[in-house]
């Protein structure tokens, strides 16, 4: 497995992670479809989500597989009085990440990055690790250490 640019963030951080090789399938990015071909619980996969804000710019919303992103709740989270998702066509010129590749750790940039609550239910939960087909699952409380992390209500 090569080491990615969130991995070698997550090592100089010192936390400790491991990691989930998935077969990428590019007709379906669906996170339902990468928790049953991998035995896991849907609710401990978290996708990582881009958006932009009217007044902070760009953000990021982790949400657990089970759950939809409330752009409502988002926005009041972040200080923001809208958010919209950012084009899938822009993220790699923004983060730095392809769609299905996205890390919340390692970006280009530093961003603010909000962490459904949900999270705090589970001891590790799993997150991209900045390539298609890799995860990495830690302690979401390890996340704080790797990149700008606030706790939010964002799942409707």
């Amino acid at each position: 497995m090569k080491k990615t640019n969130a991995l070698r963030i997550l090592d100089q951080h010192k936390i400790i992670y491991d990691t989930l090789e998935y077969k990428y399938d590019s007709e379906n990015l669906d996170v339902a479809k990468i928790a049953a071909d991998n035995n896991i619980a849907l609710e401990s996969i978290y996708k990582t989500l881009v958006l932009n804000g009217d007044n902070s710019g760009t953000i990021m919303a982790i949400i657990a597989g089970d759950c939809q992103l409330s752009l409502k709740k988002t926005a009041t989270a972040s200080g923001n009085k809208k958010v919209e998702m950012l084009a899938p066509n822009q993220l790699q010129a923004v983060t730095g990440y392809i769609r299905g590749g996205c890390s919340p750790v390692g970006t280009k940039k530093v961003f603010p990055v909000y962490l459904d609550l949900s999270a705090k239910n589970h001891d590790k939960i799993y997150v991209n690790a900045g390539a298609k087909g890799l995860l990495f699952y830690c302690d979401p409380n390890d996340l704080f250490k790797a990149c700008q992390l606030n706790w939010a209500d964002l799942s409707q």
